[in-house]
This record gives C-alpha cells, sequence and structure tokens, in this order.
C-alpha cells in the first residue's frame, strides 16, 4: 500500500469516526412524557398549551380558543367548535364536530372551544 494510501485512509477512518460521534451525540432519545392531550392556541402545536384532565369526561370549555391539540395518550378527545360541547361550525347548528384520535395531532379547520374526553372501555 503507498504511503499516499494510507494516509486518505486514515484521514477517511478520522472523519467518519467525528461523524458518527457527532451523530451518536444528536441521536439521543427524547425524554418521556407521562399520557396526555394538550390544546395549543396556534397551529402545529405552538403557543399557550392547556393540558386535559383525562380523568374527568364531562364537557370543558377552553379558557383561550385553541387551533391545534397533541393527544399522546390512550383515549380520544372529541372537540367541538362552539362553548358547551355543541356540534356545529362556530356560532352554527349541525353535526360537525371533530374527533382527536389516541396518539395523533391536529391542527382544527376552525379555533376549539370546548372538549369532552371519551371514556375508555
Amino acid at each position: 500500500m503507498s504511503r499516499n494510501h494510507r494516509r486518505y485512509t486514515g484521514a477517511a477512518a478520522a472523519v467518519c469516526g467525528a461523524v458518527l460521534a457527532v451523530g451518536a451525540g444528536l441521536a439521543q432519545p427524547a425524554v418521556a412524557q407521562s399520557p396526555g392531550v394538550v390544546f395549543y392556541t396556534g397551529a402545529h402545536q405552538t403557543g399557550a398549551a392547556t393540558p386535559v384532565d383525562l380523568t374527568s369526561t364531562g364537557c370543558h370549555n377552553l379558557a383561550a380558543p385553541s387551533a391545534s391539540a397533541l393527544n399522546y395518550a390512550a383515549v380520544d378527545v372529541d372537540v367541538f367548535f362552539n362553548a358547551d360541547c355543541r356540534t356545529g361550525a362556530p356560532g352554527t347548528d349541525s353535526d360537525l364536530s371533530f374527533a382527536l384520535g389516541s396518539l395523533h395531532t391536529a391542527d382544527f379547520p376552525y379555533q376549539a372551544v370546548s372538549y369532552r374526553v371519551r371514556p375508555m372501555g
């Protein structure tokens, strides 16, 4: 093996090692979060966050309208665009609501203003 060939092989090995070391540092697992549902005032899970009490299955009005949500719990959540879990687009009566399934994220078509956790089982 020529001297230049060994030099290039050594340099390539050093670069690969550095890339692997940096990659290993970046690939750390995220901190595990406890199961829950969170509503956000902004799209794509941004803005102020409002956590949901998963044990309360009654209707709840949100303190602030929400544009998106994250559900990383084993429950489904019915989301409404009118207060008091009334179906319909904002200010109207119809059968429109939004089902936020377990282990899903959502950007709502309208601002969500109330919700109900579906009982498990």
